[in-house]
């Protein structure tokens, strides 16, 4: 049987941030759908009444879901955002290094940008005050 070529591994290249995003976008694609498991139960509280919804809402309150409920946003948001530059590489713009650097940093401040706006609307008044 003949020796198959392997992908280069992380011993080959020298870390760089770009390929801390790509490993960060693969984690954040995870921990999305293991929160998606939170948001349907949450949509389950809802579609049984008031009074279920009732029951959730002191555990929705409580400091240690508020922390996972910012950290999913951050991490959504951010999921979008180096999902679109991922687009863009798909489409075979952004491969150059001073580009795809130059991308991460866009990346990185949008996302804390967007995150703080999301968060300070999110939590001015309470979870889910309007």
């Amino acid at each position: 049987m003949a020796e198959r070529p392997l992908s280069p591994h992380l011993s080959v290249y020298r870390f760089a941030y770009t390929m801390a995003l790509s490993i960060l976008h693969r984690i954040t694609g995870l921990a999305l759908a293991v929160c998606l498991i939170g948001f349907v139960v949450w949509l389950v509280g809802i579609g049984l009444g008031a009074a279920a919804y009732a029951a959730l809402l002191p555990a929705l309150h409580s400091w240690p879901i508020q922390i996972l409920i910012a950290l999913a946003l951050i991490a959504l948001i951010y999921h979008f955002c180096n999902g679109l530059r991922h687009l863009a590489w798909d489409m075979g713009w952004g491969y150059e290094r001073r580009v795809a650097r130059s991308s991460a940093r866009v990346v990185i401040i949008a996302t804390l940008l967007i995150s703080a706006a999301c968060l300070y609307l999110l939590f001015r008044r309470g979870l889910g005050a309007a």
